[in-house]
């Protein structure tokens, strides 16, 4: 009998001991919270810690890309939203990341992240040259904004630091500088509706405009690899716009460190894919997450092995 119950009880204590192994705390990276990263990491997160056995997924709120990419460089259990432009300068261990290369993997592409030059009337400014000499914010530190507006600025033939007073300021902050007319415009690249530039949109007494910007796209692509597209962000977006904004738009990628097993990338991976609809329900770019963005072109960082395995499983390969 005592022996018995010695068996049993070693059987409940490995049984204890395997569930704690399984048990995994995964961070996702995502932004500040006037953009569209963080409710849809929340959103992420609320599904993980949901539908994935012994997972408990949070959402933090970080400057950005860059943040996120140097967090997952940390070797610990993060995920990050970023864009396609700061994950290969990472990857390759190149400005930001100079001497610092990134091991990351994809883990699936999100939706098109499209750059807004953000400014109300008043300003003097309806087109990109107009912003010499003008007080503007190029993002957050830490953030992919910064980085494709500077590389927006040189295309333009302009120098960030000569030819504008720039500020660093958040989407968020960004908004109440130009509300408070302590800035003249901003940049933005984010997923659309993003909420704070509908709030700006919405304040009265404010008309917003957007600058046309696509005609760049040449040049960026010229220095930087295939990474941008000449698109537009329809006038129906936002309260206000006269006409379409023709701007550059580039690709959002969820990654990942290179040292992720092969299981959780692809429980992670079909968790997103499988419930979709529910995080449609909290941002609408959401619906952008399909089978057939999976391209080995609209990502500098190569797939990782377990998010192949489920596309496999769905009879798309990636190429």
């Amino acid at each position: 009998m005592m022996r018995r119950i010695l068996a049993l009880a070693c059987a409940v204590v490995a049984s204890a001991a395997a569930l704690v192994a399984q048990a995994q705390n995964i961070s996702i990276g995502t932004g500040g919270t006037g953009g569209v990263y963080y409710p849809m990491g929340g959103g992420i997160a609320a599904v993980l810690s949901k539908y994935v056995p012994g997972m408990q997924a949070t959402a933090e709120v970080t400057g950005g890309s860059v943040d996120n990419l140097k967090l997952i460089a940390t070797g610990k259990p993060y995920i990050g939203f970023t864009m396609a432009d700061a994950a290969q300068e990472a990857a390759k261990g190149e400005d930001k990341f100079k001497g610092n290369k990134v091991p990351l993997r994809t883990l699936m592409i999100l939706y098109p992240n499209r750059m807004h030059v953000v400014t109300v009337e008043g300003t003097g400014i309806s087109r990109f040259a107009d912003l010499q000499g003008k007080r503007v914010s190029t993002g957050s530190p830490g953030s992919a904004t910064e980085v494709m507006a500077f590389r927006l600025i040189e295309a333009a033939g302009m120098d960030k630091d000569r030819d504008m007073k720039r500020e660093r300021l958040g989407v968020a902050e960004s908004v109440n500088a130009i509300k408070d007319r302590k800035i003249d415009a901003f940049f933005w690249v984010g997923g659309l509706p993003t909420a704070a530039v509908t709030d700006l949109a919405s304040t009265p007494g404010t008309k917003i405009k957007l600058i046309d910007h696509a005609d760049l796209v040449p040049a960026l692509n010229a220095k930087w690899g295939n990474l941008y597209v000449q698109d537009v962000i329809p006038k129906e977006t936002y309260k206000g716009m006269d006409a379409d904004n023709k701007q550059a738009t580039v690709m959002n990628i969820l990654v990942a460190h290179e040292n992720m097993d092969e299981k959780t990338a692809y429980n992670i991976v079909k968790t997103i894919f499988d419930k979709r609809d529910e995080l449609i329900a909290v941002h609408k770019e959401a619906a952008n997450f399909r089978l057939e963005l999976q391209k080995a072109a609209a990502s500098p960082v190569p797939f990782h092995p377990g998010a192949l395995k489920y596309f496999a499983e769905k009879g798309f390969k990636v190429n």
